[in-house]
C-alpha cells in the first residue's frame, strides 16, 4: 500500500516536471505557453459564468419547492412495477442535474440504509455511472456556442435512464 501512496504522490510533480522537459527540449517558451492557456482558461470562465448561475438558481428552485416528491409519487406505481427502489428515486431524478445535489442525497441514503445494503449499493453504482448530463451539456454547449441540444439531451439522458435502470438489476443480483 506504500507503494501507492508513494506513486500518487508522486504522480503530479512527475507530469508537470515531463511536460516542462519536454518544452525545453521543443524549444518552447514554456512559462508564456503557461500564461496564454491561463488567460484562455479565464475568458472561457467568463463566458460559461452566465450558464452556471443559471443551472445553481433553477437547481436550488427544484430541490427547495417540494416537485421532486410530487414527481416520485406520481411515477411511484410505474416504479413498483419495474422493481425500482422509490428510496432512490430522489437520486435518479437530481442526478443528472446536479452534481453536488446528487452527493447530498446520496450521502443521506448512505446515512438513513447503510453503505452495505442492497439501497446503498445501488446509490453508489448510479453516482458511478451516471453523469450530471444538463449541467454537461450546458457547460460544454455554452463554451462552444452550441445552441441547438435537444439531440444530444435525448441521447445523454437515454443513457443516464440505462445506467439506472443497469445499476438496480446489478445491485440485485449481487446482494
Amino acid at each position: 500500500m506504500q507503494i501507492f501512496s508513494f506513486v500518487s504522490n508522486l504522480a503530479m510533480p512527475l507530469v508537470i516536471l515531463i511536460i516542462v522537459i519536454y518544452g525545453l527540449i521543443e524549444k518552447n517558451k514554456v512559462f508564456d505557453d503557461f500564461l496564454d492557456g491561463a488567460k484562455e482558461g479565464m475568458s472561457i470562465v467568463i463566458s460559461i459564468l452566465p450558464t452556471l448561475i443559471g443551472l445553481f438558481v433553477a437547481i436550488g428552485a427544484l430541490r427547495s419547492s417540494g416537485i421532486l416528491d410530487i414527481i416520485i409519487s406520481f411515477v411511484m406505481p410505474f416504479l413498483n412495477v419495474i422493481h425500482f427502489p422509490s428510496e432512490i428515486m430522489p437520486l435518479a431524478m437530481l442526478r443528472p442535474i446536479s452534481g453536488s445535489g446528487s452527493i447530498a442525497v446520496a450521502t443521506d441514503i448512505m446515512k438513513t440504509y447503510g453503505v452495505d445494503t442492497t439501497i446503498g449499493m445501488i446509490a453508489s453504482t448510479i453516482m458511478g455511472s451516471t453523469e450530471t448530463t444538463l449541467y454537461t451539456i450546458a457547460i460544454y454547449t455554452s463554451c462552444v456556442k452550441i445552441k441547438k441540444t435537444r439531440f444530444v439531451l435525448i441521447a445523454c439522458l437515454a443513457a443516464d435512464i440505462v445506467g439506472m435502470l443497469v445499476s438496480v438489476g446489478i445491485c440485485r443480483i449481487m446482494s
